[in-house]
């Protein structure tokens, strides 16, 4: 997913070999600055149709922008020029499908991200700075949805999905709070939790969405499962949250769109089938906006009522796996190999 701040965008791509970080002027398109290095990358035959990436947003913070690549170098790069301020080498055991696709996570003074391949790898903090590991959790492989940081039970805590677990990691120590088993087939745990209150709700590859409850008893942690839906089960489409409302997207039927309960799971409706594979959705006050898999942006309302969709519009002609980048009346949609800047009268 693009990044917008201020009147730039950054982009991270591929161009041949090269993984590119790119700063783009927002009104005209024009290039700023392209940063690349090598990174020569060959697609298990499985994903090819995915393309070799990269398949991570990065993240701004500081004057800085720091990303993961596809074999797992991670990069930190100057926002002004583009000089690449410090760089950690990556892996030849890669995960099997996306490899690397969450985003990475800033708090305090370091960035954080899940390093390592299908088998084994590590949550690692490192100094926004000096690119110094101040901590490191090596507990399971990643997954492939991005990790968020709560706070619960008065802790702040990176959530995230693994190879096959849900878990809680003090984000200033790196200790593993609490832990749930979540497996679910071969594009497992792709999709970024949500939470509302003391719940982490999360879903699989086909499976229920489910709501974990997290707490701290004395100096122990629970993590217990409060409702389950298998009715609006998902594969790799996010959720977000309006309110006491969960809008999502289920894979039945063909696709649906869905609004239920966040705090029992109950849904208040469901739309009909055949909407699209998958979407990506963005919220911007009451309305939502869905990119679908094959490039049409519909815009929603977020309606506790029924289905409205108010809009809709072909934006790419080529796959739309990311999420629209909304800055006021202005949307850029990334395809497989095009940024385009959309407004809105």
């Amino acid at each position: 997913t693009p990044l917008v701040v201020g009147n730039r965008v950054y982009l991270f791509s591929r161009q041949g070999d090269d993984e590119v970080m790119s700063a783009i002027d927002a009104d005209s398109g024009k290039v700023v600055w392209r940063t690349a290095y090598a990174a020569p990358f060959t697609m298990n035959s499985a994903a090819a149709p995915h393309g070799p990436g990269p398949k991570s947003t990065p993240v701004f913070s500081g004057g800085r922008l720091f990303a993961i690549g596809m074999t797992g170098v991670v990069t930190a790069f100057d926002a002004a020029s583009g000089k690449q301020v410090w760089q950690k080498p990556g892996s030849s055991d890669v995960p099997l499908y996306t490899t690397h696709a969450f985003s990475p996570i800033i708090e305090g003074g370091t960035v954080i991200f899940h390093v390592g391949g299908e088998e084994q790898g590590a949550v690692t903090a490192y100094d926004v700075n000096s690119g110094d590991v101040e901590w490191s959790w090596d507990g399971d492989a990643p997954g492939y949805g991005s990790p968020i940081v709560a706070t619960f039970g008065g802790v702040r805590q990176l959530v995230t999905i693994t190879r096959g677990k849900l878990v809680g990691i003090d984000v200033a120590t790196g200790r593993l709070l609490w832990e749930q088993p979540f497996v679910s087939g071969n594009f497992t745990n792709s999709i970024t939790p949500v939470v509302y209150g003391q719940t982490v709700i999360v879903w699989g590859n086909g499976g229920p969405v489910t709501a974990v409850r997290v707490a701290r008893q004395g100096d122990q942690w629970v993590a217990e499962t409060v409702w389950e839906n298998a009715d609006i089960n998902g594969r790799m489409s996010n959720a977000v949250i309006s309110g006491d409302v969960m809008f999502g997207f289920t894979n039945r039927n063909l696709g649906q769109y869905y609004a239920a309960e966040a705090g029992t799971g109950k849904v208040l409706w469901i739309s009909e089938g055949r909407q699209a594979n998958n979407v990506a959705l963005a919220r911007a006050g009451d309305v939502l906006f869905s990119l679908e898999q094959d490039g049409e942006l519909v815009v929603l309302r977020a309606s506790q009522t029924g289905f409205e969709p108010l809009r809709r519009y072909k934006v790419a002609e080529a796959e739309t796996w990311t999420q629209p980048a909304i800055s006021g009346n202005r949307i850029f949609v990334k395809d497989v190999s095009t940024l385009t800047l959309w407004t809105l009268s």
